[in-house]
């Protein structure tokens, strides 16, 4: 291709400012990233906002190449024929190339009462929200926290830690990614916390009225404050133009991270589905599927073929309050081991993580295109030859 390229990013999260950044380093791409919010969120601080110790935003200066264009608005459809987006204001933005990396929110709950009178905390705008119900509340109101994934044990330590009565609904296991070694020890710090921890099938949430959650098993567990932490979905903005979507929604691709309807639209982070097998939703997968969609588009623009995607991981990082965690370590396929870093230790890795991540988007800003390798999972190749019946699996697809 010559002269000038535009390439739309669509969405301003992890990937999107990773995918965003590497982009400009060739001075014939112009970028321009579209997202509804003038800030950067830490999506992985907003139970610190709710506790009051961090408001989640970094501007966007901070952490956006000089050359990227930031268009504050919302993508409310995709003309892939006439490549356009539409904006929300009514303009459009046209494009060569379009990156997709809207991101992930909240799961409409299927519980009755739940959307409610319980309170996601998935998004910024929810988290801002939630905040001055809880300090409109008193220092002694039973706040229930439902889900015991990540989200729902750093909220549930957060507000524990602040003084507040909680109590963390599992509806199964607590942090079912973590090895029994890791449970463990979260479940030791919530204790030391005050956090009532109820685990088990029993306790899955049937229904939440305004001042009451009620349990599979019958009980009904008093609760002024209501937070829902259980599930994660996507925007349907790929769906509603057109473009062909897992059954979560997510924007079905190849191994390339390009669509498999239009090889001018490339995905990225947790709105990625490629192969229809997606990477594990969070920044930890975001900042390396947001370079790598970026390399999609510069290698078709230099008359190359794309190379697969590779993505690896370390672990699971979860605080227990401001000064304690732990450090879940994995493979690289992402499946946990026993090994962990627990107390301490463990909350001071979460808090250089948390800041190593903003670092990226910068270093990224900085320097476009410095970092060429990716951490790999060898045991990729062997689930997709299974998808495509090739060769029996022998492991467990992340989902």
């Amino acid at each position: 291709m010559t002269g000038n390229t535009d390439v739309v990013v669509i969405g301003g999260g992890y990937a999107g400012v990773m995918a965003a950044n590497r982009l400009t380093q060739r001075d014939d791409v112009t970028v321009t990233l579209i997202n509804p919010r003038p800030n950067f969120v830490e999506r992985i601080r907003l139970h610190q906002l709710l506790g009051g110790s961090h408001d989640a935003m970094v501007d966007y200066r901070k952490v956006l190449g000089e050359r990227v264009g930031l268009v504050v608005d919302t993508v409310i459809r995709i003309d892939t024929a006439e490549r356009r987006v539409t904006l929300a204001t009514g303009g459009t933005v046209d494009y060569d190339y379009l990156i997709y990396a809207v991101g992930s929110g909240s799961a409409d709950p299927s519980v009755p009462g739940a959307a409610e009178f319980a309170h996601p905390i998935a998004s910024l705008e929810e988290a801002q929200r939630l905040r001055p119900v809880l300090d409109a509340a008193p220092a002694t109101a039973a706040v229930t926290v439902v889900g015991a994934g990540p989200s729902g044990i750093e909220t549930a330590a957060e507000l524990a830690e602040a003084g507040r009565a909680v109590t963390l609904v599992c509806g199964g296991v607590l942090g079912p990614y973590l090895h029994p070694r890791g449970r463990r020890s979260v479940a030791g710090r919530l204790g030391e916390l005050g956090v009532t921890v109820l685990e088990g099938p029993d306790t899955k949430v049937t229904a939440v009225t305004r001042d009451v959650v009620r349990l599979a098993d019958g009980r009904e567990l008093p609760s002024e404050v209501t937070i829902w932490t259980a599930g994660f979905g996507v925007p349907d903005l790929a769906a509603r133009s057109g473009l062909t979507t897992d059954a979560l929604g997510r924007l079905l691709t190849d191994e390339t991270l390009t669509s498999v309807d239009d090889e001018r639209v490339v995905a990225a982070g947790d709105s990625a589905a490629p192969s229809d097998l997606p990477f594990r939703m969070g920044c930890q997968s975001a900042v390396q599927l947001g370079p790598q969609a970026a390399e999609t588009v510069l290698r078709r623009l230099e008359g190359e073929e794309p190379v697969p995607v590779s993505v690896g991981f370390a672990g699971q990082c979860i605080s227990l309050g401001r000064r304690f965690g732990v450090f879940q370590v994995s493979q690289k396929d992402d499946t946990a081991n026993r090994y962990y870093l627990g107390g301490r230790t463990g909350g001071k890795l979460k808090e250089f993580i948390c800041r190593s991540t903003v670092w990226q988007l910068r270093y990224e800003a900085r320097k476009p295109g410095a970092h060429t390798w990716w951490a790999k999972d060898d045991k990729r190749q062997e689930l997709l030859l299974a998808k495509r019946g090739e060769v029996p699996s022998t492991v467990e697809p992340v989902s």
